[in-house]
């Protein structure tokens, strides 16, 4: 944006003020040296800007004066309607931009059903963000700091972005929390991931809520609050820490299955609908999807690690499986719709 009012402004300027000096050098000498610098540039500017106050200099009979007043006219009116006009032009392109943006952002929420729903887009929130976009996952970001939704914007154009205070109902309903499927709390404030959660469920009771948490004291009462899960940034960093020294090749496993742009690889959870109840594995026919790995089975609180072909699904199952964004839908069509 600086870049762009630069070219279009640079020139326009410096011709500006060529005109101011020109201007003031050409009266100084058409008067003589008997008026001031300042009254040379007064006469200038109100030539340029067509005030209509009288002339300062006296060109009476002064048909040189005159026609160097008429040049001065000529190029200076026209130079500063060229840059009032646009300056004025840049200011309303951005109010009509700005008003359709919203406009159609509004529509785009609209039509959002099963979405996620980011509230704080700053050193957590961007990595929540760039993990659901990598993914495929249709978001919503919330922040209050225009600086940070401009950024996000930006980085992600694809991406709804609103401006405002996430813990505000109206903020939220904006957001389409009626219809979302999950909202992460992710400001770095316990107290308004907290007041988000509270809202969140109070908006729409089904709504999974997963918060961060700063301070460990704080888990249990956003938990009370209605958040579903809990994130405590110290016992994940300690875990991790610990990880690395007793089994460094498995996280290296891990950073490598989120870091692999090509592949985009993912553990991902698919819920089987109920015509796939008393089916086998082998009916699932997971060989036609060369890009998916089944690594386990869960019914309720059961879990089948590795299951074998004649593995009996039970309803409502799900299966646990690492594979990337283009298969994950092609398999919740074939599993998920009746």
């Amino acid at each position: 944006m600086a870049s762009e009012l630069l070219r279009k402004f640079s020139i326009p300027f410096i011709l500006l003020a060529f005109i101011l000096v020109s201007g003031t050098t050409g009266y100084w000498y058409i008067g003589g040296g008997q008026y001031s610098l300042l009254d040379c540039l007064y006469m200038t500017v109100i030539t340029i800007l067509t005030i209509g106050y009288g002339e300062i200099i006296d060109l009476t009979n002064n048909s040189t004066g005159r026609l160097f007043t008429i040049l001065i006219a000529f190029t200076g009116i026209g130079t500063a309607t060229y840059i009032i006009s646009t300056f004025t032009a840049i200011i309303v392109e951005g109010q009509l931009k700005e008003t359709f943006k919203k406009r159609r952002m509004k529509k785009m929420i609209n039509k959002l059903e099963n979405h996620y729903i980011i509230c704080g887009a700053g050193r957590v929130g961007s990595v929540i963000l760039n993990e659901l976009y990598s993914t495929d996952r249709t978001c919503v970001v919330i922040d209050k700091d225009e600086e940070i939704i401009q950024i996000v914007s930006e980085k992600y154009p694809k991406v709804i972005t609103l401006t405002g205070d996430a813990d505000i109902e109206e903020v939220l309903e904006k957001a389409g929390i009626k219809t979302a499927k999950g909202i992460f709390a992710a400001t770095g404030d316990d107290n308004q991931n907290l007041v988000i959660s509270l809202t969140a469920k109070y908006i729409n009771p089904s709504i999974k809520v997963v918060a961060r948490c700063l301070e460990a004291a704080n888990q249990q009462k956003m938990k009370k609050a209605g958040a579903d899960s809990v994130i405590t940034e110290n016992f994940i960093a300690g875990m991790r820490m610990a990880s690395e020294m007793i089994r460094p090749v498995v996280i290296g496993f891990l950073d490598r299955l989120l870091s692999d742009k090509e592949k985009n690889l993912r553990v991902e959870e698919i819920t089987l609908n109920e015509n796939h109840e008393g089916s086998k594995i082998a009916d699932l026919e997971l060989h036609k999807f060369p890009n998916t790995l089944l690594l386990a089975v869960v019914y309720e609180e059961e879990w089948t690690y590795n299951p074998q072909s004649d593995h009996t699904i039970s309803r409502n199952s799900k299966i646990i499986v690492i594979t990337n964004p283009e298969e994950r839908m092609l398999l919740k069509e074939k599993f998920q719709t009746p």
